[in-house]
């Protein structure tokens, strides 16, 4: 079997390490070692961690941010409530993947600080999918499909704030586990969402 190209051998050893230790305690070094290069040819593909980070998030894990750009342009495919109920579940495990990765820096300012740096000087962070799934219930404000006095952004606040909540509010508990499957979760959050934000009929 042919030997997968250097620089998806690189975002794969990116991954299970950030996975793994962290992303504060992931290295360069570490990386190209893990995928069999030198270092020098990890930062032929790319200028450096923060990047891999970003790259990493965009093509080995869940796939919200496609999603919201997807549904923000064309938002009337099904209804809101199985829209929801869809970005729900990508979120939650989005989240479920890359807080682990990102938790690690909140003990290092520093590199907290350089990778702050790092997101904006890339136009990206985790405010990203905020704004996209903004967009996307703004949209359906603009067919008609959400009330028009709803408040888009806390909405959508309210919907990421709880999938990043279950990513890791049940570490400590006996199971280790949230109490709800993640379909379940969802589907509930996205209901009881639209309860608040919905037009007078039933806003499917």
């Amino acid at each position: 079997m042919d030997q997968k190209p250097t620089r998806v051998r690189i975002i794969d050893a990116a991954r299970d390490l950030m996975l793994s230790i962290g992303l504060a305690r992931t290295t360069t070094k570490e990386i190209a070692k893990a995928a069999g290069c030198s270092e020098a040819a990890l930062y032929k593909h790319f200028t450096g961690k923060e990047e891999l980070f970003v790259t990493v998030l965009q093509e080995r894990l869940p796939k919200l941010g496609p999603l919201l750009a997807e549904l923000a342009a064309d938002p009337g495919g099904a209804s809101v409530e199985e829209n929801l109920t869809e970005i729900a579940r990508q979120a939650a495990l989005f989240y479920e993947k890359t807080f682990p990765m990102a938790a690690s820096l909140y003990a290092e300012p520093r590199l907290k600080r350089r990778h702050e740096e790092a997101m904006r000087e890339m136009g990206t962070g985790p405010h990203k999918p905020i704004e996209g799934l903004d967009a996307y219930l703004r949209a359906e404000q603009a067919a008609g499909r959400i009330g028009p006095d709803a408040d888009t952004h806390a909405a959508a606040s309210l919907l990421l704030g709880a999938c990043a909540q279950r990513a890791f509010a049940y570490d400590m508990t006996a199971g280790h586990r949230p109490p709800q499957p993640l379909d379940e979760f969802a589907a509930g959050l996205a209901r009881t969402l639209l309860r608040g934000i919905a037009t007078t009929g039933d806003a499917r």
